[in-house]
């Protein structure tokens, strides 16, 4: 089994220099959070995975979670490592001070989730959709709740889910069935729900659930959803955990992978009912359980990197060691094998990228929030939705490739679940899929993100990412060659697309998911460009470290050659032809 280590110089770049995340941080009020502490911060996260996460990630995959006459039981050595985790203060990160936070940037905690999700990505989904809910209530809850629930939920005593799906409701959420009664100042829910992460365990006091249902009175449709907080235990006088609340886990999915995390089936009010609390306005539920879905997405992604990234360093290493066929009369570890070589920058070159544009999302959601008038907030939001899609979509797509090359570099061996690369690739597998699957992604990329307002927030970036070409005087020539072929290429399909959707209402929809792809590819070909600018600057003025500087030039010149040039040919599948696909009649498949 490999060992993990955060790439933590190559955070650090990306923070001080390619992102200017110590400006943000004084634009915020943060001086106190500089180059210096972030590092500090980075490094306890980095030791916390590495050392106390990353060896249970194997233990979760054989002994998963199982169910009992109690409910859930989470992997054994979980509890610990989640009390371990609480009382270090990692829950508290960028939750608001006024309920117990830290207050720190945004950007700065999906750093510390990406350490998380590499050393253990089972684990790393229940501090990941606590935070979810959080974030919901500190925007939708009423005093009372916020009051109540959410300083428990910062600290970490108590975890969070989202409840959305149901058997016959999954993506189509208009066919919701779970029903909310008023009763006085609650309500009594019931329903059920599937596929609920860390629904149900032992790692906590209390779980708080935000559940999607719909109030007797409600309108047909989306519109007709409101949101509910339901905990497993109601309060006693003191805010303390008391009576069993009318739910629990009937069942565990079975899945290919991430099987330390508990997948319940979820009953609500199999007797009375289960109390719970409004979150919001009424029927306005789906608007609240979007504050935590898009970070959630943005999350998924980044989850996306983070086992890329784990598969990789377990392809370096195992390279590094496999010794097998000559070179000049010498036995060679493969390593030194061009083909081995090529899959190995491919991995490494598409982490950095994926690594970049996940944390300069994430920046862009602490820019929005710091923005100092309405019409930079409103730009910064805006960038904010176009990322998101493009984050979770690219990012897990590009992910399945890279834990496929890993596997692909450990040869036989990597097929052999002993070695561990294999639960890499089962883990990985479901990242496109939940939180909304990459058709649904490139869906709301183009009609919400695009078409809905003539494309004015994507020109915003692709003017931003002209800007950079043009300021370019020290990156690779190879990589500024090749943006800009790549972002005429995306202008040209833009344009057609736009013009043809005119005419075939089909269209954009048929070919989402190639511009999606198209827009990853080029956005991290951005983040490739704003790196190798800013090594060659280091470079020119004899700073820093010029091995790591030299070899992250590098490194963008092969993003440039291996995988910036999937634009143009993604162009022609973008440009499908609609109607001759919904021509195939249906028993021709």
């Amino acid at each position: 089994m490999s060992e993990y280590t955060y790439p933590h110089n190559e955070a650090l770049f990306l923070f001080n220099r390619v992102l200017r995340i110590p400006e943000l941080c004084q634009q915020a009020g943060l001086d106190e959070l500089n180059d210096e502490l972030i590092s500090a911060v980075l490094g306890e996260a980095a030791r916390f995975g590495s050392e106390r996460l990353a060896p249970s990630n194997r233990d979760g995959d054989l002994n998963p979670a199982y169910m009992t006459d109690d409910g859930v039981q989470e992997p054994s050595g979980f509890a610990e490592l989640y009390r371990e985790f609480c009382d270090a203060g990692w829950p508290a990160l960028i939750a608001p001070t006024e309920f117990g936070g830290q207050g720190l940037p945004n950007v700065l905690s999906v750093a510390v989730h990406e350490i998380w999700n590499s050393a253990n990505l089972s684990w790393a989904l229940a501090p990941l959709l606590t935070q979810g809910a959080m974030e919901a209530l500190v925007a939708h809850g009423s005093d009372q709740l916020k009051s109540r629930w959410l300083a428990k939920l910062v600290s970490g005593e108590w975890t969070g889910t989202m409840n959305l799906t149901e058997p016959d409701a999954g993506s189509d959420l208009a066919a919701l069935r779970t029903r909310a009664e008023p009763e006085g100042d609650h309500y009594r829910i019931k329903g059920q729900k599937i596929f609920i992460t860390w629904g149900d365990h032992k790692m906590a006091s209390n779980i708080v659930h935000l559940v999607l249902a719909r109030l007797p009175d409600a309108p047909p449709g989306v519109k007709g959803i409101s949101m509910f907080l339901v905990p497993k235990y109601l309060l006693d006088e003191n805010g303390e955990p008391g009576e069993k609340n009318d739910l629990r886990a009937v069942s565990l999915e079975h899945k290919m992978g991430i099987h330390g995390s508990p997948t319940c089936v979820m009953s609500y009010g199999e007797t009375q009912g289960a109390i719970g609390y409004l979150v919001g306005e009424e029927h306005q539920g789906l608007a609240c359980m979007f504050t935590m879905m898009n970070s959630a997405r943005q999350a998924v992604g980044l989850q996306g990197l983070a086992v890329a990234e784990r598969a990789y360093q377990a392809a370096r290493q195992y390279a590094r060691e496999r010794v097998q066929g000559e070179i000049d009369g010498q036995r060679v570890t493969i390593i030194h094998h061009p083909d081995v070589r090529r899959m190995l920058a491919q991995m490494k070159a598409a982490n950095e990228a994926m690594r970049a544009l996940a944390y300069e999302a994430a920046a862009e959601v602490d820019r929005a929030r710091l923005a100092g008038d309405e019409q930079s907030r409103a730009a910064h939001e805006a960038r904010v939705a176009l990322y998101t899609p493009i984050v979770k979509g690219w990012l897990t797509e590009l992910a399945q490739e890279v834990v496929s090359l890993a596997m692909q570099t450990h040869g036989g061996m990597g097929y052999i679940e002993e070695t561990g690369v294999a639960q890499y690739v089962r883990d990985a597998r479901i990242l496109p899929i939940y939180e909304g699957t990459t058709g649904i992604q490139a869906l709301d990329l183009v009609g919400r993100k695009i078409l809905a307002d003539q494309g004015r927030a994507l020109e915003a970036l692709l003017a931003d990412i002209d800007a950079s070409l043009a300021a370019a005087d020290r990156a690779g020539e190879r990589v500024k060659q090749r943006m800009a072929q790549a972002l005429s290429t995306v202008r040209e399909t833009i344009a057609l697309l736009m013009e043809g959707g005119e005419n075939d209402p089909l269209s954009a929809r048929a070919g989402c998911v190639g511009l999606m792809m198209q827009l990853g590819y080029l956005c991290g070909g951005w983040m490739q460009l704003r790196a190798s600018q800013c090594a060659g600057e280091l470079l020119l003025q004899g700073e820093g470290d010029e091995p790591f500087l030299m070899a992250r030039q590098l490194s963008a010149e092969l993003y440039a050659d291996l995988l910036l040039p999937r634009s143009e040919s993604l162009k022609y599948a973008i440009l499908t032809n609609a109607s001759a696909l919904m021509a195939i009649g249906e028993e021709q498949f």
